[in-house]
């Protein structure tokens, strides 16, 4: 399938296209779209199946961009002139991390579209976040690369934008062209959620500074900067693990095997469903809303507020599979 009829047949994609400047991508869906896709044999005990992963990531983007051949979104998305950076999270270690096996998912349908392996970088915080997550460091080179913000480097002048000021990390600005983010679905104990918009905190040297009034209106802010959500061009949140109360770091008593992912091209859309989602969690095991918490993640309406996308789950379409 070439560019042209890719795009013709591309439905319902909106919020992310747009800031990164892929208005080309852009349809008149009347909804924004976010898709789900689930397997419950693809993990357990926090395990992955590598292949049933694969399998789950290629239906994901099937599903979601209507197309029979994934590497027909990434070649559409992508180009061999790109630097990709993989944002992860690996914040909480072996468990409620960013699985390897999506990460692996996601960099074979980019080397099935043509993209260098040398142009991919795997990224994160810290060299030691990354290593406890169970991702083998590489240095920049004939390989895919993978490595911390503190052996990347970040850029010697402050970036003021907003609310924010801050070391911008040179993964965001001038080390990557374009940015797939994949965040985890769960609950975090200041800001509410932590999921894609509140992952990039990972791309500044000072984000605990950050984290008052539940991260708002930090979170959309920063994703707000042309170097930060103006370079995502795809992210999927990784919920084959989920947790919906104690985090950022792992809970035991809290985590679960899920065998999700979900995609959308809107991030507020993409939040604001991964946030019910965590409350439907909570509800079920009789825990108060975020809000009876006193830490509803305001921040995703904010955003919404900056155009970044939808945040009234009545405008976006749940697909599932």
């Amino acid at each position: 399938m070439d560019r042209r009829r890719f795009i013709q047949g591309v439905s319902g994609l909106t919020g992310a296209f747009a800031v990164a400047g892929n208005t080309d991508l852009l349809s008149a869906s009347l909804k924004t779209r976010v898709s789900f896709v689930r397997d419950l044999f693809c993990i357990s005990s926090g395990l992955a199946d590598e292949n049933r992963v694969a399998s789950l990531f290629d239906r994901l983007i099937r599903i979601h961009y209507d197309v029979s051949d994934p590497a027909d979104v990434f070649a559409s998305l992508f180009n061999p002139h790109d630097r990709i950076g993989i944002k992860v999270n690996c914040l909480s270690g072996k468990r409620m991390s960013t699985h390897t096996a999506l990460v692996n998912a996601i960099t074979g349908n980019l080397i099935n579209a043509g993209i260098p392996a040398d142009n991919i970088v795997i990224w994160d915080r810290l060299n030691s976040d990354l290593r406890s997550g169970w991702f083998s460091l590489n240095p920049l080179g004939k390989q895919i690369a993978c490595a911390g913000c503190d052996v990347l480097g970040y850029e010697s002048n402050l970036t003021v934008h907003r609310s924010i000021g801050s070391l911008f990390a040179k993964a965001v600005t001038s080390l990557c062209t374009a940015t797939i983010n994949v965040p985890v679905l769960k609950d975090h104990g200041i800001v509410g959620v932590t999921l894609g918009m509140k992952n990039m905190f990972g791309a500044i040297h000072n984000p605990n500074k950050y984290h008052p009034n539940r991260g708002n209106p930090y979170v959309a802010d920063l994703y707000s900067h042309p170097d930060i959500g103006g370079k995502i061009r795809m992210t999927i949140i990784d919920a084959l693990e989920v947790q919906c109360q104690g985090g950022p770091p792992y809970q035991p008593d809290w985590c679960e095997d899920y065998g999700g992912l979900l995609i959308a091209d809107d991030p507020v859309a993409l939040d604001r469903y991964g946030w019910k989602m965590i409350e439907d969690m909570r509800f079920e095991k009789g825990l108060p809303s975020l809000k009876e918490a006193g830490r509803e993640p305001t921040y995703i309406h904010t955003a919404a507020e900056l155009d970044l996308g939808i945040d009234d789950l009545k405008k976006i379409e749940i697909r599932k599979s």
